[in-house]
């Protein structure tokens, strides 16, 4: 069948004005070539041997906001194209949130977990990354709990979380520290 081709940011988030992260585009695929596209307009382009092809952003600026996606080639024809994937300039302005996970940090497969985003400000919407993916959203602190049922081996990996304040400016935080889950 036709190969898939995920984006995402790592590491994840909205980022500063100066700031810096990367966009990995990966294909099961691994010997064509990855273009990064911007809207219409074409980025880059990776001749590549491996699977992933990362493109990085530094010292960001509002110019770098924007939707982007990557197109996976080969022999010149587009086989793929990823989701759309929306990149946000912001100056960070709130507090850094605290990621724990309550049930520890190795489980067994099939338990629960639950992810504690804790915000100092007082009404904010979080979101849980895992691995530079949306995992959740959750919502105002009341509420920061993310409860993972029945956890298998996929949902292992690298956690954090980003909140921004529920307000007409939607001011962001930086992106918590990193919890990595290890699922037995």
């Amino acid at each position: 069948g036709a190969p898939t081709i995920s984006i995402f940011l790592k590491p994840p988030g909205v980022i500063p004005p100066g700031g810096s992260t990367t966009i990995c585009c990966i294909c099961q695929r691994s010997y064509g070539s990855f273009v990064l596209y911007k809207g219409s307009r074409r980025l880059h382009s990776l001749e590549q041997n491996g699977s992933r092809a990362e493109f990085s952003i530094s010292n960001a600026t509002y110019e770098d906001r924007g939707t982007y996606n990557c197109h996976y080639l080969e022999g010149g024809i587009v086989l793929a194209r990823s989701e759309e994937l929306e990149v946000s300039v912001e100056e960070l302005r709130l507090p850094r949130p605290d990621l724990s996970v309550l049930s520890g940090h190795e489980v067994t497969a099939g338990a629960d977990v639950t992810f504690r985003c804790t915000s100092t400000h007082p009404s904010t919407v979080c979101y849980l990354y895992l691995e530079g993916q949306i995992r959740a959203q959750l919502l105002s602190r009341e509420q920061g709990d993310y409860n993972l049922s029945h956890v298998q081996k996929g949902d292992s990996g690298r956690y954090s979380c980003q909140c921004y304040a529920i307000s007409a400016l939607r001011e962001w935080s930086p992106v918590s520290n990193t919890l990595d889950l290890v699922v037995r």
